[in-house]
């Protein structure tokens, strides 16, 4: 398997990432109000608040869309996002399926 779903810990949610870049700019605003704020972000983002926060707390996934609004907001790139996702979600599949897996076998060539 390849080595980023033998990991034992569960890779970083994007949604934690999110919400580690909002703390940051909140420390950056020097005890003001950030201009970024988790209330915020859903109106930059264009989509409910809900959406942030479920993304925020790892219940919901970042989607292309998703990750090409947040790119848009923090001057990031899709990738970024999507990557952080893709490596989440391939650790969840191997772990909820990993005896299934290890019964597989490459056909020989």
């Amino acid at each position: 398997m390849p080595e980023n779903i033998q990991r034992k810990v569960r890779p970083t949610h994007p949604g934690a990432i999110l919400s580690n870049m909002l703390e940051e700019l909140s420390e950056e605003a020097n005890g003001q109000v950030s201009s970024l704020s988790q209330r915020e972000v859903p109106k930059r983002l264009g989509v409910s608040p809900r959406v942030v926060n479920d993304l925020i707390h790892g219940r919901r996934a970042v989607t292309a869309d998703i990750a090409i609004r947040l790119s848009r907001v923090f001057k990031t790139t899709p990738d970024i996002w999507m990557n952080l996702q893709k490596a989440v979600d391939l650790w969840d599949a191997a772990q909820a399926n990993k005896n299934q897996y290890a019964k597989l076998r490459p056909i020989a060539a």
